[in-house]
């Protein structure tokens, strides 16, 4: 079993992005500025939003942080995103999700620019990725085919079976693996709460990739001898005998299922890490296409 490090794999991609920033500042050019949106204050997700800008910081990135309250109404955010649209100094923005009750999430992904979309939620964006064009594509999956593709784990006529059909990793992750190219190449069958007898599709699949959010829910007995268990579930889960009083655990009963597969990402340090390391990715082809749109 080899453990598909993306705490390690994605501090190697934070150096390559610094050594591309530090040619732009060497060539006078403006570095890549990502900016984030966050309405309200779920912990969650200004943990996560904290974490973008640090990272920033790191690779020499720009950013900004637009932290509006839970009372901002749907119509005062479109117009803060009308803005950054227009901001020819912001490369790429995000708009932390979940969004408060009263602001259409759809409505919101829609206004964003495409080109500036890094989160790579637009359904320009998406209908591009599916149609195999270059694009920005979402983060987590972008960085579930950079731990495969680094690791050199084999796709090509491999079953691939996604748990999960949300939009931002199962969904993806379908077109994705189906492909052509390297990761991809494989046959892929999605799954999701409707899906009978889900243990009998699992045992069948060389490479298992599970976004549910359902602690511990792929067991041993789910997976055969050999396979590539990619777990992008991240739960709290209360533990009283822990400091913080809770610990992260995946989606996958890592302990067992770790002695039947051939790699697999552990929780955390494995997909998490790479999700922001492949944001500012995205970030950075964000600068490069506006760079080329304005010498054109």
């Amino acid at each position: 079993m080899q453990l598909l490090d993306g705490k390690k794999v994605s501090e190697d991609i934070k150096v390559e992005i610094m050594a591309e920033v530090q040619k732009m500042k060497d060539n006078n050019e403006k570095v890549p500025h990502l900016a984030a949106i966050i309405v309200g204050n779920d912990g969650a997700s200004l943990t996560y939003v904290g974490s973008k800008v640090k990272a920033c910081e790191r690779v020499g990135f720009e950013s900004t942080l637009i932290n509006l309250p839970s009372t901002t109404s749907e119509t005062e955010l479109l117009l803060k995103i009308k803005e950054l649209n227009e901001d020819n100094n912001i490369d790429g923005f995000i708009v932390q999700l979940p969004l408060p009750d009263q602001i259409d999430t759809q409505k919101v992904l829609m206004a964003v620019d495409p080109s500036k979309d890094v989160d790579g939620f637009h359904p320009e964006n998406f209908g591009k990725m599916a149609l195999d064009m270059s694009t920005f594509i979402p983060a987590t999956p972008f960085g579930i085919l950079e731990l495969l593709e680094r690791y050199k784990v084999e796709t090509k006529g491999k079953h691939t079976v996604v748990i999960g059909r949300s939009h931002i990793v199962g969904r993806p992750m379908s077109i994705l693996m189906g492909r052509k190219g390297f990761p991809g190449n494989s046959t892929v069958t999605l799954t999701h709460s409707y899906t009978k007898n889900i243990a009998q599709i699992t045992t069948q699949a060389d490479i298992i990739i599970t976004a549910l959010g359902v602690p511990n829910y792929l067991k041993a007995e789910m997976v055969k001898e050999g396979a590539v268990v990619i777990d992008v579930g991240i739960t709290r889960v209360a533990d009283e005998t822990t400091e913080k009083g809770y610990v992260i655990t995946g989606d996958v009963d890592f302990e067992n299922v770790s002695k039947k597969a051939s790699f697999i990402t552990p929780v955390p340090g494995g997909v998490g890490p790479m999700t922001i390391a492949m944001l500012l990715k995205n970030t950075l082809l964000a600068r490069e296409q506006r760079k080329l749109a304005n010498k054109k």
